[in-house]
């Protein structure tokens, strides 16, 4: 397992972008998989997008087309460019990894997570 780390949550406004960021304290993430989960008060924790170690990609479709995963080039990090953001993307944000590959799109994919970061969508 890696130890994984969220920033880039914020107060934003509704139409406003943020860029969350995942990093692993004492490796690269070049040959994990990568998930974003997101967690609003009383509900469930919800799948977002995921980027495989060599380079495929899923959005579920609520994200489709506002929200980009995307890895640096050292491949030490894994963000999520969100943008036009609305109130109902009010959250605490969740990264976690899985060494490889994930076929299957679900939180019991990922054995390492992060400790998440909040999002305020509000005006």
């Amino acid at each position: 397992q890696v130890q994984l780390v969220e920033s880039g949550g914020g107060l934003v406004q509704p139409g406003d972008s943020l860029r969350l960021s995942c990093s692993a304290s004492g490796t690269t993430l070049e040959y994990y998989a990568i998930g974003w989960f997101r967690q609003a008060p009383g509900k469930e924790r919800e799948r977002m997008s995921y980027i495989n170690s060599d380079g495929s990609t899923y959005y579920v479709d609520s994200v489709k087309g506002r929200f980009t995963i995307f890895r640096d080039n050292a491949k030490t990090t894994v963000y999520l460019q969100m943008n036009n953001l609305r109130s109902q993307d009010t959250a605490i944000y969740y990264c976690a990894a899985e060494p490889g590959t994930v076929m299957v799109f679900t939180t019991h994919s990922f054995r390492s997570w992060g400790q998440g970061t909040q999002v305020t969508v509000s005006s």
